[in-house]
């Protein structure tokens, strides 16, 4: 029987776990007093800005999809708006008019791939931006690698480029990704299957169909 592996470590039934991205946190100071709202694009930037101050739970947060959403909810937060469209540059888009004018931190990746920021900025929403982590790869060895047959789960551009720093794809492999900007970062000689929505149980629930 196959096995599924999903990238990173968030846990789920009958699946195995091959984290190969680390996340490194950088303490900042940073005063959220005079900002009306804060837009979320990852669970690792909620992490860290609860890190640095937790006034953001008493703002307006908008968040791009629903897996951030569930992080936020953790924290008691105020209603949150989540997109309909979980892209970044879609997302850009759909909560702009509603920003306009108003000042809005970002708290983000050090290397982003959407143009949330530059969409925002240029439809007049007073974005800050701040670098509160940053992801790394983590390196494993042959014994590590994916057993002839498995299904793996891309969740992000990041954990194709760090897959594949460590391993060599086998022609047996199956791949899922979660959505169109992972996709894109996918050797192109590699056929992959799209998850329905851009959430991990459902890159789950696609997997299965391979075992």
């Amino acid at each position: 029987m196959r096995k599924i592996y999903l990238l990173n470590s968030d846990k789920f039934e009958n699946i195995v776990n091959l984290p190969v991205i680390e996340i490194n946190f950088f303490h900042k100071e940073i005063n959220l007093d005079s900002y009306d709202a804060l837009v979320f694009t990852s669970k690792n930037g909620v992490k860290a800005i609860d890190n640095i101050d937790k006034k953001w739970r008493q703002k307006k947060i908008y968040s791009i999809g629903q897996g951030t959403s569930k992080e936020i909810k953790k924290y008691n937060t105020n209603p949150i708006y989540t997109a309909i469209n979980s892209y970044g540059d879609s997302f850009a888009k759909e909560i702009g008019e509603s920003l306009k004018g108003k000042r809005v931190l970002f708290p983000r990746a050090k290397k982003v791939t959407s143009k949330l920021n530059e969409i925002l900025k240029k439809i007049g929403v007073k974005l800050d931006e701040i670098i509160v982590y940053e992801t790394v790869c983590k390196e494993h060895q042959d014994a590590s690698k994916p057993e002839k047959d498995s299904v793996i789960i891309f969740t992000s551009p990041s954990t194709i480029k760090c897959f594949f720093k460590s391993f060599i794809w086998d022609e047996s492999y199956k791949a899922v990704v979660i959505g169109k900007v992972t996709a894109k970062a996918m050797p192109q000689e590699i056929k992959f299957t799209y998850a329905k929505e851009q959430t991990i149980k459902s890159c789950i629930e696609v997997a299965k169909y391979y075992l």
